[in-house]
């Protein structure tokens, strides 16, 4: 059973944390937990039997809504707090009714032989949610980001990814050299490939890798790919979006996949 807790100063130590967990998109590095605002979130973090450790919830929320009590109870600490202070942990223009804290382990290691997204230097959080919810509809379980690519614990990439996270093994700060490791082959889109997706075999298991917004795969990184690929773009753009790029390499790879 759930301890409820009555919470109505701003200053309490845990709605501290919980701030600068709201506010800095790195804090869950040093602090070692994640904040989880929303009942979507709350509820995708719990199907898939991640640990909770908290749950912060309105007043009238609590009160009023069987289902956010229910949900909140699944924690076994729960914060209830006046609407007006459930604000100031929120990074949202309309803020949720209900949050969880969740532990953070740094550590994880790549697994070699997966299919694998690599994230290079990658700076929009939106783009990166979009791929991670991307890659998990798609079937590619790893996400490898290397040094440089947005925090992809951050509240706006947990956002974006619509809890996608809670289904992906997720490594950050690698460096190009570690993914020597992986096992599967690199592909990368390049505007210069002589050979268009829809026109090959993809390998697989393979390792789509998504280069930075603006100057895309670093050389270092476009050396180790064994192969590179054109997106037909019969409209005439110039360049996709790096989160609609990535939506159709991993769908035509999971295309593939599945026709055998």
């Amino acid at each position: 059973m759930s301890q409820v807790l009555h919470i109505t100063s701003r200053d309490n130590p845990v709605l501290q944390r919980l701030r600068k967990l709201s506010q800095d998109g790195s804090a869950y590095r040093k602090l070692g937990s994640v904040w989880l605002e929303g009942d979507h979130l709350a509820r995708a973090c719990l199907q898939r039997g991640h640990a909770v450790s908290l749950a912060v919830v309105t007043e009238t929320g609590y009160a009023q809504s069987p289902a956010l009590q229910a949900l909140a109870d699944a924690a076994p600490k729960v914060l209830v707090v006046p609407d007006a202070l459930f604000k100031t942990l929120s990074g949202l223009e309309s803020p949720a009714q209900i949050g969880f804290e969740v532990p953070h382990a740094e550590g994880q290691v790549l697994t070699p032989g997966l299919d694998s997204v690599v994230l290079d230097r990658l700076q929009d959080a939106g783009n990166v949610g979009t791929i991670l919810r991307n890659a998990a509809a798609m079937g590619f379980r790893q996400i490898l980001a290397l040094k440089g690519t947005a925090a992809l614990w951050s509240p706006k990439v947990l956002r974006a990814g619509m809890g996608a996270h809670f289904g992906l093994r997720l490594i950050e700060g690698l460096a190009p050299s570690d993914l020597d490791t992986l096992g599967v082959p690199l592909v990368a889109t390049s505007s210069h490939a002589g050979q268009q997706l829809h026109q090959l075999q993809l390998p697989s298991p393979c390792a789509w890798v998504m280069g930075h917004e603006g100057q895309g795969v670093q050389p270092e990184l476009m050396q180790r790919c064994a192969l590179t690929v054109g997106i037909p773009q019969p409209g005439g753009e110039e360049s996709l979006n790096v989160g609609s790029a990535a939506a159709i390499c991993l769908y035509e790879s999971a295309r593939q996949r599945l026709q055998g």
